[in-house]
C-alpha cells in the first residue's frame, strides 16, 4: 500500500460522519423534522447496585496479604473446595462488584485426586506449593506455623458410609492435624471448617473444645444462611416466635444439614438466645406425610415457605409427591421447629415462621444463583472477616448444635423414626450475632422484612 492509498483513522471518522450527516442519517432527520444530532441519544444505563460486604466494615487493609493454608479432601469444578479455596485465590464477583480478598493462599494439602481434579492445575497456575501432609502444608515444609489462617474443606471425595448412612469425611482427623501443629509451634490462627464439624457429636464436641483451649477463632457451617433472601427477611434478637419450619430437597445428611443451619440462623434470635435442644425425631414416608398433610402447624407453615419460591408455587396443589422426610425438633425452652425435605417440591431452601402479633406467617427463601454461586462469595467474605480481625461474624456454637442435631436425627432414622432425647444438646447455649442483612431491612413488630 502506497502513501496515497492509506486511509487514516481521522480521515475515516471524518468521512463517515459526513456520509451519515449528508446521506442516510441526514435524509432520515429531514423526514422526521429532526436535526441529525438529535438521533444520537443515551441508552439505558447499566444498573450499578450497591452490594455491601461484611469486610466493608473493616479499615482499608495495609501491609502484606494474610497467608492462608488450605486443606481439602477433593477439588474439582463447583466442588466446595472450588467454591471456597478458588475464591480466596482468584477473588469473586457479586452482581457487578469484584472483591479480591486481602489473603494469599500459600500452601495446599489435597487428599484425593479424581479424574476431574483441578487442584494440581490451580497450584501450578498460581505457583502455590502442594504438600504431602497437612503438617507440611501448615509449616510450608519448615518448623514454624507459616499461616495466618486455615481453610479446612472436608467435603466431597471417595469416603465410606457407616451403618447409619453418614459419610465419614475426615474433618476431625484433618482438624486434629491442625491442632497438633498449633500445639507444637506454640502458635494458633483462625480456622474455618466447611459445613458440619463432623458426622459424630463426640468428634464435633472435641473440635470445639480444642478451639476454646487454644483460644483460636473458629467458624464453620453452611453457605445457605448468608445468601440472598427473597423476599428480604431477617430477625433481630428477641423476636417473639411461636414455631418455625424450613423446607428443601435432597439427601438426608448433605441437604438436611443446610436446612438445619438456615433454620437455626432464624430461630436462635428468639428471646433469651439459644438454650439447647431436648429431643429430635426423623420421620419418613407415611409418617412424614401424616405430619405434613394433617391440620397441625407444620402443614400450615409448609405452603407459606414453598410459596416464597416463585418457581415452586405450582407444586403446592400436587396430590402425589415423592418420598418426604420430616425432622421434628424440640428445644429446651419449649419452642418447636421442623425441617421438611420435600422430595422435589422445591429446589431452594425456604423458611416460614409464626410470629406473635402477626396473623400470617413470615416467609423467605435462600436464593442460590448459578453459576456465580453468590452464597459462597458471601461465605468467603465472612471467613475473610474472621481472618482479618480475629473475630467470627457468627458463633461456631450454631454449627456445633446443628452437627449434634444431624447426628441425633440419624439415630432416630436408624431406630425407625423413634423420638431421640438429646441430653447432650440441652445446654448448648450461645448468644446469636446480629444478622448483617438486618441493617437495611425495615423493622416490623420484631421482624425486619
Amino acid at each position: 500500500m502506497t502513501g496515497a492509498d492509506r486511509f487514516g483513522r481521522r480521515d475515516f471518522l471524518t468521512g463517515t460522519a459526513g456520509w451519515l450527516a449528508s446521506g442516510v442519517l441526514g435524509e432520515a432527520a429531514a423526514a422526521c423534522g429532526l436535526a441529525p444530532d438529535q438521533f444520537i441519544v443515551a441508552s439505558r444505563k447499566l444498573p450499578t447496585p450497591s452490594v455491601k460486604l461484611l469486610t466493608d466494615r473493616l479499615p482499608a487493609p495495609r501491609g502484606r496479604k494474610l497467608r492462608i493454608v488450605a486443606l481439602t479432601t477433593a477439588w474439582w469444578k463447583y466442588s466446595h473446595a472450588d467454591d471456597i479455596i478458588t475464591k480466596f485465590i482468584e477473588g469473586y464477583g457479586v452482581i457487578g462488584r469484584t472483591h479480591l480478598p486481602h489473603c494469599k493462599v500459600v500452601g495446599l494439602y489435597v487428599e484425593q485426586f479424581p479424574k476431574s481434579d483441578i487442584s494440581r492445575g490451580m497450584a501450578a497456575r498460581y505457583r502455590i506449593p502442594m504438600f504431602k501432609t497437612p503438617a507440611e502444608a501448615l509449616t510450608l515444609g519448615g518448623e514454624k506455623l507459616a499461616a495466618d489462617g486455615v481453610l479446612l474443606v472436608g467435603e466431597h471425595g471417595d469416603y465410606p458410609l457407616n451403618k447409619k448412612g453418614q459419610k465419614l469425611y475426615p474433618r476431625r482427623r484433618l482438624f486434629e492435624e491442625i491442632v497438633k501443629v498449633f500445639r507444637k509451634t506454640g502458635r494458633s490462627v483462625p480456622v474455618f471448617n466447611d459445613k458440619h464439624l463432623s458426622y459424630s457429636w463426640k468428634n464435633a464436641e472435641w473440635m470445639h473444645r480444642q478451639s476454646r483451649e487454644l483460644k483460636f477463632p473458629m467458624m464453620a457451617g453452611s453457605s445457605v444462611p448468608v445468601s440472598w433472601r427473597r423476599p428480604p427477611l431477617a430477625f433481630r434478637r428477641g423476636v417473639p416466635l411461636n414455631r418455625a419450619l424450613v423446607a428443601g430437597s435432597g439427601s438426608f445428611e448433605s441437604y438436611g444439614f443446610h436446612c438445619l443451619e438456615l433454620l437455626q440462623t432464624f430461630v436462635e434470635k428468639r428471646p433469651g438466645g439459644e438454650t439447647g435442644v431436648k429431643g429430635v425425631q426423623a420421620l419418613e414416608g407415611a409418617a412424614a406425610d401424616k405430619v405434613l398433610d394433617g391440620d397441625g402447624w407444620t402443614s400450615r407453615l409448609l405452603p407459606a415457605a414453598i410459596a416464597s419460591v416463585p418457581a415452586a408455587r405450582k407444586n403446592l396443589n400436587r396430590k402425589r409427591r415423592r418420598r418426604r422426610v420430616v425432622f421434628r425438633i424440640e428445644y429446651s425452652d419449649g419452642f418447636e421447629a421442623a425441617v421438611c425435605l420435600t422430595g422435589g417440591m422445591v429446589s431452594e431452601y425456604c423458611f416460614a415462621a409464626e410470629v406473635t402479633g402477626r396473623s400470617k406467617p413470615v416467609a423467605t427463601s435462600a436464593f442460590l444463583p448459578k453459576p456465580q454461586r453468590d452464597h459462597f462469595s458471601f461465605l468467603c467474605n465472612h471467613i475473610e472477616f474472621m481472618f482479618r480481625c480475629g473475630k467470627p461474624s457468627y458463633p461456631v456454637e450454631r454449627t456445633l448444635l446443628t452437627t449434634g442435631l444431624l447426628d441425633a436425627l440419624h439415630d432416630s432414622r436408624a431406630a425407625g423414626g423413634k423420638r431421640m432425647p438429646t441430653p447432650h444438646l440441652r445446654d448448648v447455649r450461645y448468644t446469636p450475632a446480629e444478622d448483617v442483612s438486618a441493617v437495611r431491612i425495615k423493622k416490623i413488630k420484631g421482624v425486619n422484612k
